[in-house]
């Protein structure tokens, strides 16, 4: 075997041009690997077969010239080019298929299509209300709607790169400064639900003030999967103290096993939920029902209502007229309790 054969792989030289021989194939098996994170379920996601799968993923990484993932026991992670080729590949993909669905309305072959991001962790109220009147609000007008359970960033990147047309999702800052062409309706504020040990001062008024709260451990997160309303939080919290600084939950996605380490915490910890209920109308101290968590964890009301985040459906205003008209009205359908003194939703263009 020569000195050339045992030496590392040579990955051929990029060229500033398309790579010769990338397909969109190519791209679309890329972005399954990387949402799930596994050949063997991108596969089954793919409808291919997985030796199919990892020879399409090696001639991608030929053709780019370098490596685009590391191959772990436990999944597969991007390289810092891979990261690179997932964000390009969305946008390309993106483009691509609102490009097909344009021409195949124009030429009578398909109804207009609406993908809808829906955040995992909305509250459920919210979510299933909003899903519901959007749903019947399309059919009535004969457009499909294409679903998407992705978390959405404070700046609604996905669309804005036009991975999606139109979010539910939260917004912390004033709607004129969200950048062209997103329009945004505010459905009302929401607040988190808090919790703290029963044996706490706060515990026997019902409410806790900001000051005590930022005195705990508070668990709260993860910061992915809600990063506006963590950060926006966790700079309110640190006006109070600037030491603040929210501990990452020990499980995803599990109010009671936060509950738990937190009655067991060998300081006073608190739990805070992300934006849950609408703001002001906490009905007054709960404890955990059965199963839900230690019984010396209590709710309690947050004074003066500083931690908020407005629930807002936001879309592209390049989406055509009927699409947005689709939108402002499901928005504008949705009534949710809010206290005395709240305007009702206003529509906002940036």
């Amino acid at each position: 075997m020569t000195r050339a054969q045992t030496g590392p792989v040579r990955w051929p030289e990029a060229d500033a041009r398309a790579p010769l021989g990338l397909e969109l194939r190519h791209l679309r098996y890329f972005v399954a690997l990387a949402d799930v994170g596994s050949f063997t379920h991108a596969a089954e996601r793919m409808f291919i077969a997985q030796p199919t799968l990892s020879q399409q993923i090696r001639r991608l990484e030929e053709i780019v010239g370098t490596p685009l993932l590391q191959r772990r026991r436990d999944g597969v992670r991007l390289t810092k080019a891979g990261t690179a080729l997932l964000d390009a590949s969305r946008d390309v993909l993106s483009l691509v298929d609102d490009g097909m669905s344009r021409t195949r309305q124009a030429a009578g072959l398909g109804r207009p299509r609406l993908r809808v991001v829906m955040p995992p962790s909305l509250p459920e109220a919210l979510a299933v209300k909003t899903a519901s009147l959007l749903r019947s609000a399309a059919e009535a007008t004969e457009v499909d709607v294409v679903w998407l359970e992705r978390p959405l960033d404070g700046g609604f990147s996905l669309i804005q790169q036009r991975q999606a047309d139109a979010g539910l999702g939260w917004l912390t800052t004033s709607p004129v400064t969200l950048p062209d062409p997103l329009d945004v309706m505010s459905l009302g504020e929401f607040e988190p639900e808090v919790w703290i040990p029963g044996a706490h001062p706060a515990a026997r008024r019902g409410t806790i003030s900001l000051g005590e709260l930022a005195s705990m451990d508070v668990i709260h997160g993860p910061r992915r999967a809600e990063s506006a309303t963590y950060d926006a939080w966790t700079e309110v919290l640190q006006g109070v103290d600037p030491r603040f600084e929210f501990t990452d939950p020990p499980f995803r996605h599990s109010l009671p096993m936060a509950l738990a380490f937190a009655a067991t915490w060998d300081r006073p910890a608190a739990v805070l939920t992300s934006p849950a209920v609408p703001a002001g109308t906490w009905p007054g101290l709960i404890r955990p029902s059965e199963g839900v968590g230690r019984d010396n964890m209590v709710q309690v009301g947050l004074q003066d209502h500083p931690l908020t985040a407005a629930a807002v459906l936001v879309w592209s205003g390049h989406l055509p007229r009927q699409i947005q008209q689709i939108l402002f009205d499901t928005a504008d359908s949705i009534t949710l309790p809010a206290p005395a003194g709240h305007a009702e939703p206003v529509r906002v263009s940036a």
